[in-house]
């Protein structure tokens, strides 16, 4: 949801960005994040906050107000732009073990792309 919907649900609700996270959803906190990290059996480390904060901002910058999420392809291809000093996809892979689209974007509060939920799809099983 973008922040120009915000007035509509919550009227006179100033939304203050979650420090070091200026591209969040406004609904999102990093609590969120580490509870949704347990249940994945993910220990968080600074990689793990670097790639959700990547996310949130590629989304935030191209994604349509009128789609729930961004193309798989496109998000694929930005995450492995950005971190391709570090090993591109296949590093955010050894961080996200079901798959950096699926399981990074349900962290960053995300709707991850069609299809990366599903067994097989982006993930090592």
């Amino acid at each position: 949801m973008n922040d120009a919907n915000q007035e509509f649900i919550r009227p006179g609700y100033e939304v203050e960005p979650v420090p070091g996270f200026p591209h969040a959803p406004f609904d999102w906190t990093r609590e969120q994040a580490e509870a949704i990290a347990k249940t994945e059996a993910i220990t968080l480390t600074e990689e793990h906050w670097q790639v959700i904060r990547a996310l949130q901002e590629i989304c935030a910058r191209n994604a349509e107000p009128s789609e729930a999420a961004m193309n798989t392809r496109d998000l694929h291809d930005a995450l492995d732009e950005h971190f391709h000093a570090a090993g591109g996809i296949k590093h955010l892979y050894t961080l996200f073990p079901k798959g950096p689209l699926g399981q990074g974007c349900l962290l960053a509060g995300l709707q991850p792309p069609a299809g990366t939920q599903e067994p097989g799809m982006g993930s090592a099983v």
